[in-house]
């Protein structure tokens, strides 16, 4: 029996259904998920196995088209990065999201000599008309070899997508161990749960400003049960952020704390026992030192 593997890259703009497409594909939750855009942040590796096939999903940021922060270039080059090793890559859009064909993520796509599926996410049966017509402008900019209209969130048309990209794997070994589910630790799904909770339930430009460090992660045992003991910091731009983030005689963290602490408990299918700390670094976001320190730069 041959086996087949391959890299499986999706782009796209932030907010098109990535982080929700590869989810549904592995029928695993491993990106995080909120309604706002810049959710995905790092490039993220997502393993697919079966006996006959490993396929290597790689989840991206969204490309930003006006960057207002170093950081921000970092994830654009997180998500240009993707070009270089892709067996399919896979473009991701939905009805109301604009491109003219100058993008430079565009130009990229048309230089691919890789096969290139566009997934248009979020259809309405009942925008048929909508939906060609859009799709009949894509066929214009760039030459796709498949074309697919799904609902990642009701898992409508992600099967079809799937058996596509396993007939267009080339034949090969398995790249990671065969029970290996990505290739990030341990330690950065706990931060990446935390700042989902800090996207859910801050506004405007709090959820933005923060980012998640992860400093114990500890296995132990309480009353004979296993339990996972977590401490992590959350770092801010500006002291002002470090107040609404713990909010008034700190309700706002202890919320915080505590839907967090049931998103790791239902990913680790353990007990967890959650610390959370507000530290304040001026500017991080522009800081090279500290960006590469929060994992930004290679």
């Amino acid at each position: 029996m041959s086996h087949k593997s391959g890299f499986v890259n999706i782009i796209g703009h932030p907010n098109v259904g990535k982080s929700t497409l590869l989810n549904a594909m592995l029928g695993e939750r491993l990106s995080i998920i909120t309604n706002k855009p810049q959710t995905t942040r790092h490039r993220i590796l997502a393993i697919y196995n079966d006996e006959e096939h490993q396929i290597v999903f790689s989840d991206t940021p969204g490309v930003i088209e006006d960057p207002s922060y170093k950081m921000h270039k970092n994830m654009n080059a997180f998500a240009l990065s993707s070009f270089e090793d892709a067996d399919v890559m896979i473009f991701m859009t939905e009805i109301h999201d604009h491109y003219t064909g100058e993008e430079k993520v565009i130009k990229e796509l048309n230089k691919l000599k890789c096969p290139k599926f566009l997934v248009f996410n979020k259809i309405d049966i009942s925008d048929q008309v909508k939906i060609q017509k859009r799709l009949n402008q894509w066929s214009e900019i760039v030459q796709f070899d498949k074309i697919f209209a799904i609902s990642a969130l009701e898992n409508f048309g992600v099967e079809g997508l799937f058996q596509a990209i396993k007939e267009h794997m080339p034949e090969g070994p398995a790249y990671y161990d065969k029970e290996q589910l990505s290739d990030k630790p341990e330690r950065f799904f706990a931060s990446e749960i935390v700042r989902e909770q800090i996207l859910e339930q801050y506004q405007q430009e709090i959820p933005y400003s923060c980012e998640v460090v992860i400093e114990t992660f500890k296995n132990k045992k309480k009353d004979g049960q296993p339990m996972l003991v977590i401490e992590g910091n959350i770092y801010v731009s500006r002291k002002t952020q470090k107040s609404i983030i713990i909010g008034k005689g700190g309700i706002a963290i202890k919320r915080l704390g505590t839907e967090a602490r049931k998103g790791l408990e239902k990913f680790f299918a353990k007990k967890v026992f959650l610390a959370l700390h507000v530290k304040v670094r001026d500017n991080w976001r522009d800081n090279e030192k500290m960006l590469k320190n929060f994992g930004y730069q290679s």
